[in-house]
């Protein structure tokens, strides 16, 4: 059981960028229910109006592209507290490129987000890595530590721009003294999902395969032996406002889950939560991503005093049904 400061989020001013997201949606609600007054920014490329539909009275929204500095700087007037989720994000079909589109505008937003902080003076800024800033480093399962995204060398410029983000906020705490925490989220899935065939992410996609088999291959990339340890989003929203409440050097954090699973065993699970004989299939052409790879969760055990209490088969069973009714399956 989580003991929140409720003296801090009652009544907070908050600013949550990318809000109407998957992670962002989650934490806004959370939010709303601790009793702060929230504001969203987002585009909405990836969220949705869906997402925030059941306490959409409750939250202000900037319907806004963060890459523009005058739209930062009104976003964050007037908060305390600055959660900077946006990102421009995808699947691994997304992730795996190496183009403009998955650095450009994440920069460009994470740069001007903390000067509009800086000028603002907010009381905290928590910014949301990614696994994505680790590289592969043998064949065995890599269990990633904090200091081994360095020296830094990051496949792809999603994982060049989180980076770069991390950077920028450990130079803003220095210079200017702002609190600032920095989250390396790993593998995090739940309700408010992306279920686009395009863009989404593993689970939700065979989530998504196995409630529309036949209509859709059951299928997955690679041969189903990469390994992942998932973080449930109700445990990842969880440990947000915990680091929020607690980090304020801009030392980076791994947040991770525990229980580590083959994609091949993941596939079996969301099969059998279907209630249907499911032939898997195996694309070995499509992008894998890093192989076989989890959090050390050393660090954040030991400072946040946290670990996630959702077991995988919980939380897949709850996305499932929240994907179930999304796509109106019966």
């Amino acid at each position: 059981m989580v003991t929140w400061q409720t003296d801090m989020w009652s009544d907070a001013r908050v600013l949550i960028t990318g809000g109407a997201g998957f992670i962002g949606s989650n934490l806004a609600r959370r939010l709303v229910e601790l009793g702060s007054s929230v504001r969203i920014a987002d585009n909405f490329s990836r969220g949705s109006i869906q997402n925030i539909e059941p306490f959409l009275d409750k939250v202000e929204i900037h319907r806004v592209d963060l890459a523009k500095w005058e739209n930062c700087l009104a976003a964050v007037k007037g908060v305390e507290y600055v959660f900077h989720l946006a990102a421009s994000v995808g699947g691994i079909h997304y992730i795996s490129k190496e183009n403009v589109e998955g650095s450009t505008p994440s920069v460009l937003m994470n740069t001007l987000m903390l000067e509009a902080a800086r000028m603002n003076d907010i009381e905290r800024f928590l910014f949301t890595s990614s696994a994505c800033v680790y590289r592969e480093r043998s064949n065995q399962l890599n269990r990633f530590k904090e200091e081994d995204a360095f020296p830094a060398n990051p496949q792809t410029t999603y994982g060049w721009a989180k980076i770069l983000g991390e950077i920028q906020c450990k130079s803003y705490h220095l210079d200017y003294g702002i609190k600032s925490c920095i989250l390396r989220i790993f593998n995090a899935y739940g309700e408010n999902e992306n279920l686009d065939p395009k863009s989404s992410h593993v689970i939700p996609s065979l989530i998504r395969k196995s409630l529309r088999y036949p209509s859709e291959r059951f299928e997955i990339f690679g041969d189903g032996r990469q390994e992942r340890a998932f973080l449930y989003v109700q445990d990842c929203v969880d440990a947000l406002l915990l680091g929020m409440e607690k980090i304020q050097d801009a030392e980076p954090i791994n947040l991770g889950g525990e229980e580590i699973v083959s994609i091949g065993e993941l596939a079996t699970r969301i099969a059998k939560l279907s209630g249907r004989d499911l032939p898997l299939e195996y694309d070995v052409r499509g992008p894998q991503g890093t192989y076989r790879y989890c959090a050390d969760t050393t660090r954040m055990r030991n400072t946040l005093g946290w670990l996630p209490i959702t077991s995988l088969d919980t939380g897949l069973s709850r996305t499932y049904e929240w994907a179930r009714r999304a796509l109106n399956v019966a």
